[in-house]
Order: C-alpha cells, then sequence, then structure tokens
C-alpha cells in the first residue's frame, strides 16, 4: 500500500513513522514534510488541494491521512472523496466542530454536552458591557483557527478589554478574532482523549495530557503545546465515563445535524469536580498528544484507516503497550510571539535512535543545510521517551533532552509531573 500523510509537523512525522511500520505499506509520501522525515518517506512540495488530488490519483494511493486542520477546514476530503480517493478526515461541514468555536459551542448546548457557560458576541462594546458583570478569570476564544494561539485566560477587566481590542479592532489574528466566545474559567486538570470515527460508531484512545502554557506550572502565554504524557492518570471509570457524555453524544448531535464525523475526535476536556467538561472540540490529532499516543498504540494504523473507511471501526479493539510516554517540545526562544530561525541544532548525533526504540524524535520546525538540522519553526522538535513506568519515562527524556541543543532553546521541564505527584506517597 502506499500512503500520503498531509503535514509538515511533529504530528505528521509521528504519523509517517508509524504508517511505516506497517508490513502493509510500501511507500509513505508526507506533503510537505519537514527533512526530518527523509529517512522514512519521501517529501513531496504540494500543498495545494487540486494538485495533491492529482499526486494521489497519478501515484495510486491507496490511503490519504490529514494531519493539521486546515485542508480539513478548507474541504479537501469533499475533494477526495467526489473523485473517490480514500481520505482520512471529515468533510468541511463536519470540520466547522473545530474551524467555528461558536458552532461547537452552540452545538453541545443543544445536545446537552457538558461544557462552561458562554456568550457569544461580534461586537466589542457589547462584549465589554457583560465582561463589566461577570467574575474572573474569563477565557475569550476566537471563532475561527488560530493555530492554537485563539485562547486567552483574562485575570481582570483591563486583560480582556486588551484581549478584545487586539482581536476586535486590530485584527491580531485576522477575520479568526473578529466574532468571539466568552466563557467561564473552569476549574480542573485537563485531558485529551481522541477518538477514531467512521460516522456512526467509534474507538476511543486512552488518555492522554497536554501542557499548553509555555513556561512551568502552567503559565505564560499558550501555545500549540509545549509537551504531553500519556497514558494520563486519572480516576479509572474516567475515560469510559468520557465515551459515554462527550464522544457518543456528539457523533449522534453530528449525524442528526446533517454532518456526520468520520475520522478522529478530540475532545479537549477539564476534568471538574463536576465531572469531565469539553474545553473544545478538534478535527484531527493534536500535536504533541500523537507524539505519546501513537508510539503506545499496538494496533497496526493501516488497520483502524481500513476500519473507518468500510465503516466497521466497531470492530477495532484498540491494544495499548504497558507503559508510558512522554514528548518534550523544545521551542525556538521567543515562541509563541516572534522568534529567530536558521539556528544549528546540535548533539542530535549523540543520541542512537537505531539502538534504542524507546527514544525517539520528531521534527516540526527544522530544515537541513549541509547535513545538519537548523531550526525554522516556532515548535522545533519533540524528544519522546517511552519507559515501564511514568518516572522512568521522565528521566530518560530529560537525559536526551540535555543532549540537544541549539540558540535560544526553550522547553518546560515539569512534563508529567501532575501524573508524577499522583504517583508519589502523600
Amino acid at each position: 500500500m502506499k500512503i500520503l500523510v498531509i503535514g509538515s509537523g511533529a504530528r505528521e512525522h509521528a504519523l509517517v513513522w508509524k504508517f511505516a511500520q506497517s508490513p502493509k505499506v510500501s511507500k509513505v509520501f508526507a506533503a510537505t514534510g519537514n527533512c526530518g522525515m527523509d529517512n522514512i518517506a519521501q517529501r513531496i512540495n504540494i500543498d495545494n488541494s487540486n494538485e495533491l488530488l492529482r499526486f494521489a490519483d497519478t501515484e495510486e494511493i491507496d490511503i490519504t491521512f490529514v494531519g493539521p486542520e486546515q485542508p480539513l477546514a478548507e474541504g479537501i476530503v469533499d475533494d477526495f472523496s467526489k473523485a473517490g480517493m480514500h481520505i482520512i478526515g471529515p468533510n468541511k461541514s463536519a470540520a466547522e466542530i473545530e474551524s467555528s468555536k461558536i458552532f461547537a459551542k452552540n452545538f453541545m448546548q443543544k445536545y446537552n454536552i457538558l461544557t462552561a457557560d458562554f456568550k457569544i458576541f461580534s461586537n466589542i462594546i457589547q462584549a465589554l458591557k457583560y465582561i463589566q458583570k461577570q467574575v474572573f478569570p474569563l477565557v475569550i476564544k476566537t471563532d475561527g483557527l488560530a493555530g492554537g494561539k485563539g485562547v486567552f485566560i483574562c485575570k481582570n477587566y483591563t486583560d480582556a478589554e486588551i484581549v478584545l481590542n487586539h482581536l476586535m479592532n486590530y485584527n491580531m489574528l485576522g477575520k479568526a478574532g473578529h466574532n468571539v466566545v466568552v466563557e467561564h474559567y473552569l476549574q480542573g486538570e485537563e485531558a485529551s482523549l481522541f477518538a477514531f470515527c467512521d460516522g456512526n460508531d467509534f474507538v476511543s484512545t486512552i488518555l492522554s495530557q497536554d501542557h499548553k502554557q509555555l513556561n512551568n506550572g502552567d503559565t505564560g502565554p499558550n501555545t500549540g503545546g509545549m509537551g504531553a504524557y500519556a497514558p494520563a492518570i486519572f480516576q479509572k471509570n474516567l475515560k469510559q465515563e468520557i465515551d459515554n457524555k462527550v464522544i457518543a453524544p456528539t457523533l449522534y448531535g453530528m449525524q442528526n445535524e446533517g454532518r456526520p464525523f468520520i475520522g478522529i475526535l478530540y475532545a479537549g476536556l477539564m476534568i471538574t469536580k463536576e465531572g469531565p467538561k469539553v474545553l473544545e472540540f478538534n478535527c484531527r490529532l493534536g500535536d504533541p498528544e500523537a507524539q505519546v499516543i501513537l508510539p503506545l498504540l499496538e494496533n497496526d494504523l493501516v488497520d483502524i484507516c481500513q476500519a473507518i473507511i468500510e465503516k466497521k471501526i466497531h470492530t477495532i479493539k484498540l491494544i495499548w503497550k504497558k507503559k508510558s510516554a512522554i514528548a518534550v517540545v523544545l521551542s525556538s526562544g521567543g515562541y509563541p510571539k516572534k522568534y529567530e530561525k536558521g539556528y544549528a541544532i546540535s548533539g542530535i548525533d549523540t543520541i542512537n535512535l537505531d539502538k534504542d526504540k524507546d527514544t525517539l524524535l520528531f521534527y516540526s520546525g527544522v530544515n537541513c543545510e549541509k547535513d545538519r538540522f537548523v531550526t525554522s519553526g516556532g515548535r522545533v522538535l519533540s524528544v519522546v521517551a517511552i519507559g515501564d513506568s511514568l518516572l522512568k519515562a521522565k528521566q530518560k527524556v530529560y537525559d536526551n533532552v540535555k543532549k540537544i541543543s541549539f540558540k535560544n532553546m526553550h522547553f518546560r521541564t515539569d512534563i508529567a509531573q501532575k501524573g508524577i505527584r499522583k504517583l508519589l506517597p502523600n
């Protein structure tokens, strides 16, 4: 089989790596990919939907897998499906569960899926009048896609006023911020759950936990994710509760709305004292959660994709390694705001990936110059370690992080610490 993975980040590198492990796969293509994938995939410099469709047809691609949200929101699945090509991901209509926060919030309200109380605004004056009467902190979210940078936690009225001005008057995030959702702040601990869906049924993964804020202790601005671990440590029945109260009613509701969800549904959750509540839905695998979920998954990803295509996902039983995985994201100094590129990355050659199968490097913001990696993005690479315990995985991942360096490199040192605390005696 020939596989085409669309995207260029660490999530897509993890997907390429997972597909390349399948005995059923003869070749993996990545569009556009990055040079860190060159040993396992052939990169193609195409990012236009029509050209990708022509390539998939000419090359006789068996399955196309869409990594990032933007092509899904633009309707790439619709184009491939009309041409009779197998592609994993929701169509444009179903992808609106991520591409529009307003749609998602109204949908959750309609189908009684627990989420934070909210109000929707397209007028800054009305938004500010509402905010004046609320208890802080509050959360302001852009309606449209913002690359993981469209969520703002406001501690007081001044914070909220500044955010709304930047979004609605100064176009900080373009059209994405012209309409906003103002939410009550949820207290608790975050968790992520993915569900492989065929429109009718689903099978869900183990829980993982993303670390969205830039600095230790969940401080600093929101990013695309600074690290993750899996399986996340929560009460035993939590996953079943999320399946029953979030995933199942969402699939039912999307089908009822005439937008059956086919692909990967991502529920970003806050585990509150009242139970799990949805922070957001995404219409694809998360980054960096994919970098810890895929290495722990024993199943052949091709089998899962074929079950989605054939609407037989109910026949799949997911099998997991009895281990823990941690991903630490190394980012450029200044990210998620302005940062410089082109810095040489050293120390990668000191990590023997051929010998140590429990260490993985998934690249995102890199270029290759003269047989060396240089930085080219905000999130540069994910260092992943698998261990027999969470403590062993953490020791291993940070031992490897210490071997890598580039100018102004930034990373968090507390990835998975919340889970580790739960394992330690009181």
